[in-house]
């Protein structure tokens, strides 16, 4: 199978650079906001994009965990290991790796539909731009376009070693 390289890690920790940019200056007047990462991939983005924030903001982040069974999210309830009074009235960023049909990051987002928050935004790296549902990313590294036969392989495991293919 031919690997075509997308994204470097020297590229990859620009995009979360420029990612966590936008959403400090979208989010400049907040205390605090919570950052959800869809495991595994979007989570140590997730970590990446708030260790960002805390370095060129005051903004406080929360940084939280989403489990999902993304081959059939319906299996199981999404927990989240907050309250409800810790969600009211906060700002949510909702992070993954790589938006395809937009499965994941709408069943990513349900836990959070039935608290009255403040804002939710959703970040992606890639972007492939097949949605089946509604849903789309806020906030893009890159948005590539690929055949459904394409598939984008997302390489995070260590840091400084961070790739993205196209295969």
């Amino acid at each position: 199978m031919n690997k075509t390289l997308i994204l470097n890690s020297r590229q990859i920790q620009q995009k979360i650079n420029r990612i966590a940019y936008e959403i400090y200056e979208n989010n400049y007047d907040e205390k605090e906001i919570i950052v959800a990462g869809i495991a595994s991939n979007g989570f140590i983005l997730a970590k990446y994009i708030a260790a960002v924030l805390e370095k060129i903001s005051p903004i406080k982040t929360k940084l939280i965990e989403i489990v999902i069974d993304k081959k059939n999210p319906l299996a199981a309830e999404i927990n989240l290991k907050l309250n409800e009074k810790e969600l009211a009235n906060k700002v949510i960023i909702l992070v993954d790796d790589v938006l395809n049909s937009g499965r994941t990051l709408i069943f990513g987002a349900k836990p959070f539909l039935t608290n009255p928050l403040k804002r939710l935004t959703t970040v992606v790296l890639v972007d492939r731009g097949h949605n089946c549902y509604p849903i789309k990313a806020d906030f893009v590294g890159l948005s590539l376009s690929t055949t459904l036969q394409e598939h984008i392989t997302v390489e995070i495991s260590k840091k400084g070693k961070e790739t993205v293919y196209l295969s």
